[in-house]
């Protein structure tokens, strides 16, 4: 008796740990390693088809990267405080979104580009602004509609559960 429950305890718990795994493919565990191995706190998520991002800190900071099923490196976003910003990109912050709340701001670090990705606020209207280096704006999305969207449907979810 006491063989069946000490195996049924060890069943459930690798059955616990089966499942809180992803199964990151091994390109992409051996290519995060390779560029973060002093990484802790890993977190993965399947971002798209093709696409992983890991949560994890490194030297105290917040960071995510992003690698597609070939391991390739895509992005890594390294969360800042605003008093980090260069000048001139706050100076652009300040100028060209005045009235905006600074949300989120990382580092934005791509194979093409080294810059900034800064979360802004306006009532409800929410932006996620990249700038370069310099404070030039390089792209402005509007992301308001997008959390809307996600807000109706979490919102309706436990509707369409209670039928």
């Amino acid at each position: 008796m006491k063989k069946l429950f000490f195996l049924s305890v060890i069943f459930v718990a690798f059955c616990v740990i089966a499942c809180g795994q992803k199964n990151v493919p091994q390109p992409v565990n051996t290519a995060f390693s390779q560029k973060y191995p002093a990484a802790t706190s890993v977190k993965w998520a399947s971002e798209e088809a093709n696409e992983w991002e890991a949560e994890f800190k490194l030297n105290d900071k917040e960071m995510s990267a992003s690698f597609d099923n070939s391991g390739k490196w895509l992005e890594s976003e390294t969360e800042i405080a605003a008093k980090e910003l260069p000048a001139a990109v706050s100076a652009t912050i300040a100028k060209e979104f005045a009235g905006y709340k600074t949300e989120e701001i990382s580092i934005l670090d791509t194979p093409e580009l080294k810059g900034f990705e800064v979360g802004l606020k306006k009532g409800e209207t929410v932006l996620e602004v990249v700038l370069d280096n310099a404070g030039k704006v390089l792209k402005k999305n509007d992301v308001s509609k997008e959390e809307k969207d996600e807000a109706g449907e979490k919102a309706e979810k436990p509707e369409k559960e209670k039928k």
